[in-house]
């Protein structure tokens, strides 16, 4: 039996892994199954998505407008974008970053621009990307949001996207004291320990050593608000093209990665570039 358990790990990790180039700087998920598992979560996504509360992960749409209202708009950011064209920028669209046509919906408000990092905790590349990316985050500019965004291609996969939520909501509410010595720790369990979190049980242990009681891990692990979570980080997967991590996601317009902008400290560049480029907007 034991034995049998080991294999099915395995098998599990190179379903999420897919075959590598050793040179790659992305995961690709698997083709198929991927596909279908967001597509089936779809109808499912836009009927959960009008029932979200403030405490609950929502997806901003653009707002109905008149006609009119629409042209209007619709002049302006033409306006803006030919602005953001005209500019001297280093990195170029279809070699460092692809634009999403049409702009697709965010995780928050349009208050602030938004960053998304497409990950999963068992990535090596994601883990890599780690240290750079949390630097980058201390700095941001008061007007960027930075979120993250696991990846469920698969049972493995998914299992440790409903962690990550299960830990946001718990770091929310003060349950977990240090979100990101949480989320380190999740990377070197698996990184560094060996310890692939295939299961319920062993995620609970993880939760437990940062003071987080069985029933509360319980009650959060099988929420609402998770399963809602969820919903939305298939949902935003599809209409972002996600097909590898990590990959980030410039207010729901720009997507880019590591492939394309060469290295990690590049990679940071081009944020910062399309940061900007909104910026101009």
């Amino acid at each position: 039996m034991k034995n049998a358990h080991w294999i099915a790990t395995a098998l599990l990790f190179l379903v999420a892994c897919g075959e590598q180039d050793p040179n790659d700087v992305s995961v690709e998920p698997e083709g198929p199954p991927a596909e279908q598992i967001v597509e089936d979560a779809m109808d499912d996504a836009a009927d959960a998505t009008a029932q979200t509360t403030d405490d609950t992960l929502e997806v901003v749409e653009e707002s109905a407008a008149e006609p009119e209202e629409e042209e209007e708009q619709a002049i302006l950011l033409a306006r803006a974008d030919n602005v953001a064209e005209s500019q001297d920028w280093q990195f170029k669209e279809g070699t460092h970053f692809v634009r999403l046509v049409p702009s697709q919906p965010i995780v928050g408000g349009a208050d602030k621009i938004e960053v998304a990092e497409f990950f999963w905790y068992g990535c090596p590349h994601c883990y890599d990307f780690e240290p750079a990316l949390r630097r980058w985050n201390a700095n941001k500019a008061p007007n960027v949001r930075f979120v993250r965004i696991p990846a469920t291609w698969n049972r493995l996969v998914e299992l440790h996207a409903r962690l990550y939520y299960a830990e946001e909501v718990l770091g929310r509410n003060g349950v977990i004291k240090d979100p990101d010595a949480f989320r380190e720790a999740v990377f070197q369990e698996y990184h560094r320990r060996g310890n692939r979190l295939t299961s319920e049980e062993s995620i609970r242990k993880l939760f437990e050593r940062f003071g987080v009681g069985p029933v509360e891990f319980e009650r959060t692990w099988q929420s609402f608000e998770v399963d809602q979570k969820l919903r939305v980080a298939r949902d935003l997967a599809r209409r972002y093209s996600i097909a590898s991590v990590p990959i980030i996601v410039v207010n729901g317009k720009y997507r880019t990665g590591a492939t394309e902008a060469g290295s990690y400290p590049k990679l940071i560049e081009v944020i910062d570039e399309l940061i900007a480029r909104e910026n101009l907007r």
